[in-house]
């Protein structure tokens, strides 16, 4: 298996097909192979040896898909990068993946000189319209003039990709991917909820994290159109999806919200979506319920994993979001094709259906390792088994349901309570618009539970009202005992998570958290 496959494939079956849109900008299959094979030209006349590493900091773009690919196909190793990061962490991840080449467009440019001055770069390549900036040579006017070179692309186990986690519950670590890894969960995830050839795929999350590159891979195997739009916004999803016609997309719950407001002064025509993929967070079954509404006839698809398995570990199909009798949508659904997943403590036994434990992964996805930690890995990864940092429990059907990060679970005059659970009661409300749930220090109980809430336009609600709200869905104990509203939005991360580490920050300087 080789990252460059679909690709090959995909310009031999359909030369003449569409590939790409961007803006303006389109191209078909055979286009874009030739393309493809002209950038990896580019990078080796730069200097590019195979394994070298290539950090890519940019917004979504036809030229970011490129790259993808071109880094692949000249032998290296590509480095997506958050676009959240501040220049300090750019460098933290250059410097430790070692990585020596740089591509950037228009809104990086800046950080070229602080990443020149830290960083031993050997060349900074452009990936934008327009002429390039000081210190940076243009990629795609250099991709006009060079000839195609034969695909050197590595396979199987060989490292494809280094993808840093985003930083949710600490500094970023250095996933190692292989072609394997990436290609393997592509087609089993497939193989449940397929993608079929004249899908029209909507790039809208970040392309550096895996629920958007993941999808660059599946789609481009089953030669799928790539629909991009520069970043997430409402406007941007909505006006894509109404101009190409989007069959199928890939959103994270925030996104939903977002959208679901937006749509209530903006209508707009969504009946083309036919499916939809979710997860990367949990979703409340109220707004799930709501994004239902404003894409009727988009089958919903959620899929559970981490960066670590490359990505997908469950799948909740379609079929279980419609009314069956029993009611699944709070599942995180069943072990992909060719997958294992079970239920632990913290011995690796495995636990009893039903009980809460942490949710350990098998998988031809699982990752290499953590770059350049042999200590972390060994932690994370005991006998092919990974270990994921979720809590869950699995019912006598093999579904999964998330209770939380074990790290966010809250600990409450000994009790456990999950995060996750208050989240869903409290988005249950009529009223609010997003919500997240931390521990806060107390002198009496360790640790209370604190909401922060940020209400829909022109709704009216106290904390009071909104702790009574919860009392009558969750156990007392889970409930609330402060309230926090806020009028802007909650700190997200550049996958649209929302950041609790940023948000546990004011209450626990100068505090030692200890989860039980």
């Amino acid at each position: 298996m080789y990252l460059t496959q679909g690709l090959h494939r995909s310009a031999q079956i359909d030369p003449h097909g569409s590939a790409t849109v961007f803006g303006n900008r389109r191209h078909n299959w055979l286009e874009l192979k030739d393309r493809v094979a002209r950038f990896a030209s580019v990078l080796l006349a730069q200097g590019l040896k195979r394994g070298d590493r290539v950090c890519v900091i940019a917004m979504n773009s036809d030229y970011y898909l490129e790259a993808y690919y071109a880094v692949a196909w000249a032998g290296g190793v590509i480095v997506p990068a958050n676009v959240r990061w501040a220049a300090a962490e750019h460098i933290h991840a250059m410097q430790d993946s070692g990585a020596t080449f740089l591509l950037v467009d228009k809104t990086f440019a800046p950080l070229v000189a602080p990443l020149a001055a830290a960083c031993e770069l050997r060349a900074t390549l452009y990936i934008d319209d327009g002429e390039a900036p000081a210190g940076t040579v243009s990629a795609p006017s250099l991709i006009d003039k060079a000839k195609p070179v034969a695909d050197a692309c590595g396979e199987g186990s060989e490292l494809y990709g280094l993808f840093y986690t985003g930083g949710t519950t600490g500094r970023s670590k250095g996933v190692m991917l292989s072609h394997l890894n990436l290609i393997s969960n592509a087609l089993c995830t497939n193989a449940m909820v397929p993608y079929r050839d004249n899908t029209s795929f909507l790039h809208s999350p970040p392309m550096f994290h895996l629920a958007d590159a993941s999808a660059i891979v599946g789609v481009t195997l089953v030669g799928g159109c790539h629909v991009i739009v520069p970043f997430f916004s409402p406007e941007n999803v909505v006006k894509a999806i109404e101009a190409e016609r989007v069959t199928a997309l890939v959103l994270v719950p925030t996104m939903f919200g977002m959208l679901r407001d937006h749509l209530i002064t903006n209508p707009a025509d969504l009946t083309s979506v036919r499916q939809i993929k979710y997860g990367a967070s949990p979703i409340s079954e109220t707004l799930l319920r709501d994004a239902m509404v404003m894409f009727p006839n988009a089958e919903f698809m959620q899929a559970y994993g981490q960066t670590e398995l490359s990505p997908c570990a469950t799948v909740l199909e379609p079929r279980f979001h419609k009314a069956t009798g029993k009611n699944y949508l709070r599942s995180a659904g069943r072990a992909v094709i060719g997958v294992d997943v079970k239920i632990v403590d913290e011995d690796m036994v495995e636990c009893k259906l039903g009980d809460v434990g942490e949710i350990a992964v098998r998988s031809p996805g699982a990752m290499l390792g953590y770059w350049n930690q042999p200590e972390l890995t060994a932690k994370t990864v005991i006998n092919g088994w990974l270990r994921t940092g979720d809590a869950g429990y699995m019912d006598e059907e093999g579904f999964v349901y998330l209770v939380d990060r074990v790290k966010d679970m809250i600990v409450s005059g000994g009790e456990n309570v999950f995060s996750a659970e208050v989240e869903n009661a409290l988005s249950a409300h009529i009223g609010i618009s997003e919500c997240a749930v931390i521990g806060i220090p107390d002198d009496k109980w360790g640790e209370s539970v604190h909401a922060i809430v940020r209400l829909k336009p022109g709704v009216n609600a106290t904390p009071d009202e909104i702790i009574a709200h919860c009392k009558t869905l969750i156990a007392g104990y889970k409930c609330p005992r402060s309230v926090e509203i806020r009028q802007l939005p909650l700190p997200l991360s550049g996958a649209g998570k929302i950041l609790k580490t940023e948000l546990r920050k004011p209450f626990w300087e100068g505090h030692t958290r200890s989860i039980g």
